[in-house]
């Protein structure tokens, strides 16, 4: 496979990064040392899987005056969900935070990075869908991630589904990455284990798709490379779950999202998005399930997930995509298609002579 220029010359990372068990402890002071005279509230997005945990804002440094608002993660981000929050948060007068802390999975993250970008650069979120569209900074914001994979803590985009127009995108810009992000091991304690496998193999996928494209530099390499073997050293472990795999897990995931800033991902994220858009999957079971049907893209890959499921005795969902009708599948060749940079870089320009529309529902229904 002849090698191909990326495009990607100037790349921005976080701005800084706290790692290590306990780093979370530092979380109040970090916004204490933010919050000014003229930018005294702060505005936290917290996972609502923390909804019951009554002291976990105060923890986090939150004042009576702050504005706390706990980000469902029934389903992933919306556009129009983003526009809502953003809307809410102009209302009750938060629309200048010292910071935006978001503390959670992949969902949360996602938000505090959209929510950051518009109560600066204003219009609604689909306006920003796309490469660069952002043309303003956003509010300084704080990312805390408490389950390792999607690499949200590290990426220059936030994904959204538009639901008007079905088109699953980020906004891809410089201005979405994160200005501070605290690493923390011991926050992924508590995960479901099902979920923690789901949502480690994201920063698997993302490399291995990378690793396997025509769009290549030497620092993407790097970064995927050493995410693969994180990967490894934890699901083909014993214990995935154990302190140090922990550990390993968040460095994958941080690094894998660095990958991505500088690569492209492959066939499996948009049949993936797929799955999302139409049967409102969420991106890393969706990941696992277009993986265990796509072997022959990824032969070795492959083998190796195989390997890791039964190793981990993870459940991984069937029949997903039994039963179609027609209109679902127009829907899913429509949102699959779509995603051509992902799809010219794991087959070609001329992909669609690859992935015509039978063999794209042949490939769905092995899901």
């Amino acid at each position: 496979m002849t090698t191909l220029d990326t495009g990607v010359k100037v790349v921005r990372n976080v701005g800084r990064f706290t790692f290590g068990d306990g780093a979370a402890l530092g979380i109040a002071d970090l916004v204490a040392s933010k919050r000014t005279d003229k930018t005294k509230d702060a505005v936290y997005l917290i996972d609502d899987y923390f909804k019951n945990d009554y002291y976990i804002a105060s923890s986090l440094g939150a004042k009576p005056t702050d504005a706390v608002h706990f980000v469902s993660t029934v389903d992933e981000p919306t556009t129009q969900s983003i526009d809502v929050l953003v809307a809410t948060l102009q209302k009750s007068g938060h629309t200048t935070p010292a910071t935006i802390i978001g503390y959670g999975g992949g969902i949360t993250l996602d938000t505090a990075k959209a929510v950051s970008n518009l109560l600066t650069n204003g219009g609604r979120a689909a306006d920003y869908q796309g490469w660069d569209l952002v043309k303003v900074p956003g509010v300084h914001k704080i990312g805390v991630p408490t389950i390792s994979g999607t690499g949200s803590e590290a990426t220059r985009t936030c994904v959204m589904t538009n639901l008007e127009t079905g088109l699953k995108l980020g906004m891809n810009s410089d201005f979405t990455v994160f200005d501070h992000v605290i690493l923390d091991p011991s926050l992924t304690s508590t995960v479901p284990r099902n979920q923690y496998f789901y949502t480690g193999m994201d920063a698997y996928i993302h490399c291995i798709e990378a690793l396997a494209g025509s769009y290549r530099n030497a620092i993407g390499d790097a970064y995927s490379r050493e995410t693969v073997n994180l990967c490894r050293n934890v699901f083909l472990s014993t214990d995935m779950m154990a302190a140090e795999r922990r550990s390993d897990l968040m460095v994958a995931s941080y690094l894998g999202g660095c990958a991505i800033a500088t690569s492209y991902v492959g066939v499996i994220h948009p049949f993936s998005a797929a799955l999302s858009v139409v049967f409102g999957l969420h991106h890393c079971v969706a990941n696992c399930i277009v993986l265990n049907a796509l072997g022959e893209f990824y032969p070795d890959a492959f083998v190796e997930f195989r390997k890791m499921i039964e190793l981990q005795q993870v459940a991984l969902p069937q029949g997903v995509c039994a039963n179609l009708t027609d209109e679902l599948r127009s829907a899913l060749i429509a949102a699959t298609v779509k995603h051509e940079k992902p799809l010219t870089n794991a087959l070609g320009a001329d992909f669609r002579k690859t992935l015509t529309d039978s063999r794209i529902i042949s490939l769905f229904e092995k899901m």
